[in-house]
């Protein structure tokens, strides 16, 4: 990941809401959520709810998938993993790989693939 895509994601959780939908979907784990039941959990309205999910599917935090009608969401473990790797990159004084269980562990226990 390069500092662009870092700040892009970092900016899409730079939000009230968008950090409360990422979160609620890292605590659903594997599971999806449509687009109007997160809204409902979140007492966002939906057309509001909208416009967040399309910033962190951007930032690639989140993914979606059309069912029929219905948008589904789930955690973008690909882009979580690339963000904290980043982020703890110069950990350890230089030695990243200190962390990559950390980050591995973490997301593991909350989103099984």
């Amino acid at each position: 990941m390069d500092i662009s895509h870092a700040v892009s994601a970092l900016s899409a959780l730079a939000q009230e809401s968008r950090l409360k939908v990422f979160r609620l979907l890292i605590r659903t784990g594997s599971k999806e959520m449509a687009a109007g039941d997160i809204a409902r959990a979140l007492g966002v309205p939906h057309n509001t709810m909208s416009s967040h999910l399309a910033i962190l599917c951007r930032a690639k935090l989140v993914q979606a998938r059309k069912a029929g009608r219905s948008v589904i969401y789930a955690v973008d473990l690909d882009g979580t993993r690339a963000l904290l790797s980043f982020l703890v990159e110069d950990c350890c004084q230089g030695e990243p790989a200190v962390c990559g269980p950390v980050i591995e562990s973490t997301l593991s226990a909350c989103c099984s693939e």
